[in-house]
């Protein structure tokens, strides 16, 4: 049972008052909306309100500081506006979750307790190993059950581009009334692959929420409970509101997603964010609705307001690509978690985790990590994934690495983008050839390479590329693997011509010995 001491640490909490036997409703912080399925009916006449913070899983991992803060004050605020509308709520510092539900039973003897299916799958096995009555989850599109019905019909390989067109049509999404995709394709990614423009365009800034106490006070219990954790505290560039959530929803839709598609792709030194939404963090933790946002980019682009392809792309994100993932963590754990299928062994690198390093691309994506918990999706992909799969980065660290340090990370996202799409740890199971590039494709997309230490074009020598080095060892070590893979045919073909290869391997093993230490 939580100490007085513990439940003390929450000074806005209101003094719990023991009313008539009534059911509770847990709430977990993957869920923090008032209009989620166990609560949407509920009145204060007939429930009581749980939210639970362990102390284990505050413990468990180096968390970022903006990852803790927009989960736990965003529990606190969705607290205060719960007992504000008269529901008496327990908040709860507990040894563990199951602690804290024991305590929580054993002081109010609810009739039952209920909670909305969570977004993992321990914490699914936790609540019903403890007899909580789960109901379905209804933040998604698509529920696990319906995306395995889908699964199953599927005579080849799953593809996501065949899931969205099922989504699309399943859903009446920007499709017109002759059944045909609007604007006549049904994808427009090739048109959102350009390099970083040149013309040095003002991209539209994100706002800042104000923080109350609320956010004072949360972020001294981070301090306090949390001395491991990494990164700047929030300075409010996060949602924890819903209220919050939906304004920076209205600024995407009339500012932001008309600039979105052609550069989502690229990478600026100096422009952490170009033209991206900013709304995965209120996404996974329930405070926006994904129906409302896909609602409202198909009607800016039905207005003219939002070119087809920007509209196409963010919809894809979040129709095809989160809720293809989601499916697939539910269809494949738990034992995908575990998949290691290139052996990859190699801890967390210090340029990670704090150290220096002369990759200008790592040290800008780290230092953005840093300043706000956030890297886009090219940035996780492309560079610290990239790196990560070329240099052997073990699958399990990485997932847990890039699910402490991300404010949109949860298990059911990392799992499936660190083990199948990042590390090619799966063996091929949800991406049919490994995401590896070399520096060449960094140089591309982006403004990195301007002013790094090393030369792209090189793949010998101590100013060589390390991601350019290390693409052609990892194509060597992994040759056998790789050589029946039709889709990696023409990397294969070009390693069999690299005259140097005795060179690049041995530049490689002091590249590999340099990340290790740290001083790469």
């Amino acid at each position: 049972m939580s100490s007085p001491t513990e439940r003390n640490r929450y000074p806005f909490r209101s003094a719990v008052v023991k009313d008539a036997a009534v059911k509770t409703v847990w709430v977990l912080g993957d869920q923090l909306n008032r209009g989620i399925a166990s609560l949407s009916d509920a009145t204060p006449v007939d429930t009581r309100v749980l939210f639970v913070t362990s102390r284990r899983l505050l413990a468990s991992k180096r968390w970022h500081r903006q990852r803790l803060h927009v989960v736990l004050a965003s529990m606190a605020k969705l607290a205060r506006s719960l007992r504000m509308e008269g529901f008496e709520v327990d908040e709860r510092l507990a040894p563990t979750l199951a602690d804290g539900l024991a305590a929580h039973r054993a002081e109010f003897v609810p009739t039952e307790v209920v909670a909305m299916s969570p977004r993992s799958w321990n914490a699914v096995t936790m609540l019903e190993h403890h007899g909580v009555r789960v109901v379905a989850n209804d933040q998604f599109l698509c529920s696990a059950e319906t995306f395995a019905g889908w699964a199953a019909t599927r005579k080849s390989r799953l593809r996501m581009e065949d899931f969205y067109r099922w989504q699309r049509q399943r859903l009446d999404i920007l499709i017109e009334g002759d059944g045909e995709p609007s604007g006549g394709r049904w994808n427009f990614d090739a048109d959102n692959r350009e390099p970083p423009p040149r013309d040095g365009r003002p991209w539209p800034e994100p706002e800042l929420f104000a923080l109350d106490n609320i956010d004072e006070l949360i972020c001294a219990q981070i301090d306090e409970l949390c001395p491991q954790a990494f990164g700047q505290h929030s300075n409010g560039l996060w949602p924890t509101t819903t209220a919050e959530a939906e304004q920076r929803l209205n600024r995407v839709i009339a500012e932001v997603l008309p600039l979105f598609g052609p550069h989502e792709d690229a990478m600026l030194h100096g422009e952490w964010h170009l033209a991206h939404t900013l709304l995965s963090s209120a996404l996974n933790i329930g405070l926006l609705d994904p129906h409302v946002v896909v609602d409202r980019a198909e009607a800016a682009y039905r207005s003219g307001a939002v070119p087809m392809a920007s509209a196409e792309g963010l919809i894809r994100q979040i129709i095809g690509w989160r809720e293809y993932v989601w499916g697939l963590y539910w269809l494949w754990m738990p034992e995908y978690a575990t998949r290691n299928g290139l052996r990859a062994h190699r801890p967390i690198p210090p340029a990670f985790v704090g150290g220096t390093t002369q990759m200008r691309c790592v040290d800008r994506c780290v230092a953005d990590m840093d300043e706000r918990g956030y890297a886009h999706h090219i940035q996780r992909l492309m560079v610290l994934g990239n790196l990560a799969l070329l240099s052997g980065i073990d699958p399990q660290a990485m997932t847990e690495w890039m699910w402490a340090g991300f404010v949109d990370a949860a298990e059911w996202v990392m799992v499936p983008n660190v083990v199948g799409m990042s590390l090619h740890a799966d063996g091929g199971q949800m991406a049919t050839k490994p995401y590896a590039a070399g520096g060449a494709y960094i140089s591309k997309m982006s403004d990195y390479c301007k002013g790094c230490a090393y030369d792209p074009k090189k793949r010998t020598g101590d100013k060589a590329c390390p991601f350019t080095t290390l693409y052609w060892d990892f194509l060597a070590r992994h040759e056998e693997q790789f050589r029946s893979n039709h889709r990696m045919s023409n990397a294969m073909a070009g390693l069999r011509r690299l005259s140097d290869l005795p060179a690049v391997r041995d530049r490689a093993a002091d590249v590999l010995a340099a990340l290790d230490a740290g001083t790469l």
